[in-house]
């Protein structure tokens, strides 16, 4: 397996181009049963209906229950434990569906469970459970409408749900970060999302952001409590973990993916940081 499959959004299944739905997971069983490890376009907020399941996201792994929620953004790493599927409702939604009403590009990036350093994908709902069961069902409703499904009222109910699981995802996820540099944190993070396999080094991130490289080592260090060299190095294992938990890429190929001059010293680099080799690793996982 070379790569991960990804599911891309269908747009055009009920006709006219509609870029929310709401599908069962009865329903998609069979094809999470056929590639039960794989990558999404579009964003997907689960409902989980049943007593018990199981989903890893990004190589971190979740019991579920009832009541929980699950959220994973585009390419996303998921993997269904097709032994222990649950029960729920995916509510699932392209960018484009509420960026042209809100006239804010970055209005999901900001919602606090699709922010790129929010690692916790799944959260106990609680007392509001019933409120997105029944903001599910009029979702459902209104996308069966036969005349017309009124975009409008679908955008209106995807936003009251999403402000109401932003605050109690943040009931749990406070941010730590001093405001003065909240802005300087996230556009590194950022940056290290999309640059991490070409640029190693602390430098390129301080240049970009136009900071020295000091400074950007004092609010990284303030903020998310470790040096900004680690935080880059943290994010490379990361990867290599999924690449060698979730594809068949030799380690020859994933230190080249890396960006790694040669084989052997991505070796030593993972095996310093996990205390095992990338194949001891490999060997390690069941997948």
């Amino acid at each position: 397996m070379e790569s991960i499959p990804k599911y891309n959004f269908y747009k055009n299944k009920y006709g006219e181009e509609l870029l929310i739905d709401v599908v069962s997971l009865e329903s998609i069983s069979k094809y999470i049963c056929n590639t039960p490890i794989h990558k999404l376009s579009y964003y997907d907020i689960t409902l989980i209906t049943s007593d018990s399941g199981k989903i890893s996201i990004n190589n971190h792994s979740y019991s579920l229950t009832k009541g929980d929620v699950i959220f994973s953004k585009p390419n996303d790493i998921r993997a269904w434990d097709v032994e222990n599927y649950p029960e729920g409702f995916a509510i699932i939604f392209e960018k484009e569906f509420l960026h042209s009403f809100f006239n804010d590009s970055s209005f999901i990036e900001k919602l606090s469970f699709f922010q790129i350093n929010s690692f916790t994908k799944v959260i106990s709902l609680g007392k509001i459970f019933p409120k997105i069961e029944r903001l599910i069902n009029n979702l459902i409703e209104e996308i069966n409408e036969e005349i017309s499904k009124d975009r409008h009222i679908l955008r209106a109910l995807l936003y009251e749900m999403l402000m109401l699981l932003n605050r109690e995802y943040s009931k749990e996820h406070q941010p730590t970060e001093d405001n003065h540099h909240k802005r300087y944190i996230e556009d590194f993070i950022e940056l290290v999302e999309k640059n991490y396999n070409l640029y190693h080094d602390t430098k390129f991130y301080s240049d970009a952001l136009c900071i020295t490289p000091n400074y950007l080592n004092e609010i990284v260090k303030k903020s998310l409590e470790i040096s900004p060299k680690c935080f880059i190095k943290n994010k490379i294992i990361e990867e290599a973990k999924k690449l060698l938990s979730y594809t068949d890429l030799s380690v020859s190929e994933i230190s080249y993916k890396l960006n790694y001059d040669n084989s052997s010293y991505f070796t030593r680099v993972f095996r310093k940081e996990t205390k095992q080799t990338p194949l001891m690793y490999r060997n390690s996982i069941i997948r």
